[in-house]
This record gives C-alpha cells, sequence and structure tokens, in this order.
C-alpha cells in the first residue's frame, strides 16, 4: 500500500523532485523492469499448478456430425447394396480420463517447487536491483559533494581576488599574489569542467538503475545512523546472512526442483490406467424418392449406443528414452549442487567483503573527523594571518584547498559508511 500511495504522487507530480534513498529503494524494488519480470514468471508458475491439477480431472468433448453420401450403399433395411443416397447425422459426447498416472502427481509437485524458486528469484532481483542502486547513489552524492567543493574553491578564489585587487592599490600587496590566485582559478575551473562531467554521469547511471528515463528527480542523501560493530562479531554472522540470503534460497529450491525432474521422468516407467465412456446417436435419411424414412426423432431414440471402456498401458521398451532422460535429469542434479558452491563462493566473498569495507570505512572516518577539525583551525589561523598580511596569497590558497579538501573526505568517508551499511541492511534483510 505504501508502495502505491507513493507511485500514486510520483504520477502526480511529474516536475523535479526530491528523493533520499529510501524512496529510491522502494521505486526500484516495485518497478524495475527485472521485478517485474519475476513478478510475472510467480504468476505463470500458477497457472501451472492449475494445468497441472486440471490433468487429474476428465476431458469431455461433444460432437455432430452432418454428411451426404451418394452412390452405392448398403441399405441398411435390406442389407443389399443399391443406388442409395443418404444423409447422415450423428451426435456424439466423450469422456476420457487418467485413471493413474504418477506423471501427473509429480507435475503438481514440480510446479509447486517451481513457484517457490521463483518466489526466491523475486527477491533476489529485488536485492540485486538495490544493491546496484546503493551502489550508484553514492557514487552520485560523491560526485556532487566533490562538485560542490570545487565551486566552493571558485567563489572563494573570486572574492580573494576582488579582495587582493583592491590591497594591490593601496600597496599592502605585491602584483604578483594575483597572478598567482589567478593561474589557481585556471586550475580549478578546469578541474571543475571534468566535475561536472562526472556528476552528470553518476546521475545518469543512478537513473539507469532505477530504470527512470526522465531527469526528474533531485536525489539527496539523509543523516543515517551506522551499523552497530556488534553484529561483525557474532560467530555465525557470516552463515547467517548467507542462508537468508535470497540467491541462496533459490539455488536450494532449485535443487529440490531438479530433483523432483528426476522422479517425473522416472514416472515413465510406470503403467497407466485409462478410462473412457461414449454417447452417440445418429439420424439416417435416404434420398431417394422412393425410399420411406424414419422420423428424427424415432431415429435418435433408437439409435443411441453408450460405451465404457478402460485400458492398461505397460511401457516396455521406449528405445531407452526414459533411461536417458532419468539420467540427464541426475545430471541436472549434479550441476544444480555445483551452483549452489558457486553462490556459497560468492556471497561468502561479497558478505566478508562489505563487512571488512565497513569496517574501514568507519575507522577512516574517525580518523578523518580529526583531521577536519585541525584543518578547519588551520585556516581560520591562515585566515586571520592572510588579512594581516602575514601570509602570502598562495600560501593560503594552499591551506584553504586543504581545508576543503578535508571536508569532501570527510563526507566521502562518511557516504562510504552509508554505504556498507545500507548494502549490509539488504543482505540482512532476508526473506
Amino acid at each position: 500500500m505504501k508502495n502505491l500511495i507513493f507511485l500514486f504522487f510520483v504520477g502526480l507530480f511529474p516536475a523535479q523532485q526530491s528523493w533520499n534513498l529510501q524512496q529510491c529503494l522502494d521505486y526500484a524494488a516495485a518497478n524495475h523492469p527485472l521485478v517485474k519480470q519475476a513478478t510475472v514468471n510467480i504468476k505463470k508458475n500458477d497457472h501451472q499448478i492449475a494445468a497441472s491439477k486440471g490433468m487429474l480431472l476428465p476431458s469431455v468433448e461433444a460432437g455432430i456430425d452432418h454428411s451426404y453420401s451418394f452412390g452405392s450403399s448398403i441399405n441398411q433395411s435390406s442389407n443389399q447394396r443399391e443406388v442409395l443416397n443418404t444423409q447422415y447425422d450423428q451426435l456424439k459426447a466423450q469422456a476420457d480420463i487418467e485413471l493413474f498416472n504418477w506423471r501427473n502427481y509429480v507435475n503438481i509437485s514440480l510446479s509447486k517447487l517451481n513457484k517457490e524458486t521463483s518466489s526466491y528469484r523475486l527477491k533476489k532481483a529485488q536485492n540485486e536491483v538495490k544493491l546496484n542502486v546503493i551502489q550508484t547513489f553514492f557514487i552520485y552524492q560523491n560526485s556532487k559533494s566533490w562538485l560542490d567543493v570545487l565551486e566552493t574553491q571558485i567563489s572563494g578564489i573570486e572574492e580573494q581576488i576582488k579582495r587582493t585587487e583592491k590591497e594591490v592599490e593601496i600597496g599592502s600587496r605585491s602584483k604578483s599574489d594575483i597572478y598567482d590566485i589567478k593561474a589557481n582559478l585556471g586550475t580549478l575551473q578546469e578541474q571543475w569542467v571534468s566535475a561536472k562531467n562526472q556528476r552528470d554521469l553518476a546521475k545518469i547511471n543512478l537513473l539507469n538503475a532505477l530504470a527512470i528515463p526522465q531527469d526528474s528527480i533531485d536525489f539527496v542523501a539523509t543523516d543515517e545512523e551506522a551499523l552497530a560493530e556488534d553484529d561483525f562479531n557474532q560467530p555465525d554472522f557470516t552463515k547467517r546472512l548467507l542462508e537468508n540470503n535470497p540467491a541462496y534460497q533459490t539455488v536450494l529450491a532449485e535443487i529440490k526442483a531438479q530433483e523432483k525432474t528426476v522422479e517425473l521422468a522416472r514416472a515413465a516407467y510406470l503403467p497407466t490406467l485409462n478410462g473412457s465412456y461414449s454417447w452417440s446417436t445418429f439420424y439416417n435419411k435416404s434420398l431417394n424418392n422412393n425410399a420411406s424414412t424414419t422420423s428424427f426423432s424415432d431415429q435418435l431414440s433408437q439409435n443411441k449406443n453408450q460405451s465404457v471402456s478402460f485400458g492398461l498401458s505397460i511401457p516396455i521398451f521406449n528405445k531407452f528414452q526414459v533411461k536417458n532422460n532419468v539420467e540427464v535429469a541426475k545430471l541436472n542434479v549434479i550441476n544444480s549442487a555445483y551452483d549452489k558452491e558457486l553462490i556459497v563462493n560468492n556471497l561468502t566473498q561479497s558478505i566478508n567483503s562489505i563487512k571488512a569495507q565497513y569496517i574501514n570505512a568507519q575507522e577512516k572516518y574517525t580518523l578523518l573527523e580529526a583531521n577536519f577539525e585541525n584543518q578547519k583551525l588551520s585556516f581560520q589561523k591562515s585566515e586571520e594571518k592572510y588579512k594581516e598580511g602575514l601570509m602570502d596569497a598562495y600560501t593560503f590558497f594552499v591551506v584553504r584547498n586543504n581545508w576543503l579538501q578535508a571536508n569532501y573526505n570527510l563526507i566521502n568517508s562518511r557516504n562510504d559508511v552509508i554505504q556498507q551499511t545500507e548494502m549490509l541492511k539488504v543482505l540482512k534483510s532476508g526473506l
């Protein structure tokens, strides 16, 4: 319901909007094409289950035949061959049922397993989309932060140029200071152009991760609390995340489905028992002028026929087709087991990598916080010295850039901590 309300407002306000990370994740988890495809597959499995259960029911059909016969024929009254033109009408109904076919019951179980697998694949698709959105979201935030730093630097230098020019006029500064500052401004402007291009590309990639073709959204970062380190110290941390991961659950369900496929192939060795019931009647009319014909209603009543039959089919030799089908199904089970090993290896690597990156990012963030305060104090003192004429323009420019770079590093490190936290949240969400 929350997603529906959210999408409703998206449709009402197509102009520029501001989305945080959680809004991006909610949208992608409900609207990305990979997620929609997985949802359709679940619905397809529902129909496959219904179709499998339908095989236990009888099939019924009814028909009407209408034909003409011209030339030599057998007169049913005299049982003699003569030139006889006739009209023949038949009404019939038939019901067939497989009283026992083990394959039908196995198919029902297999269809249910396929639906279970599709449900895990839906969650797997959502997780993959979310992880991609998280990565591209913070790449965009970092590129935007770097552009903001450069714009702040450029704006500060432009103000510094104006102030220095006035100081040169009154003779308190040398003209070379202006040249140094303008040279640095040109370098920053070149960096600004590249940073702007990186930001634009990062936003394009983020929109692509969300499967949104129009650039009508402004993506903003919000303060998030970091994940508690206690989770990492638990002995079963990696195992718990692994076993609850949809990719792992998907491969387990696929193994069960492959094992059921072996049972399905073996079902062809078993006999089948069929039953059939049919009812029919007909109307026969001679087209010769001198022939008499019993009335339509009387013939339908007199010519009624019913039959019930049962048949047992026992497979004896099938050109080794069933044997080979069973062996192929067994090999598919073995392949699925190898798929499980690959999934376990990849997920273990991903979980441990995110865990390591989170710990490193948090340690780096703590160090950068202290460095940021030192850089800030250094900048404040240097600014006072520059205004008093105790520091040249180039040295002040270096100090100012160091402080702004420390500011960006702190933001970038904080984003890294949040990114790893959000990725762990996705992995911990389970099923």
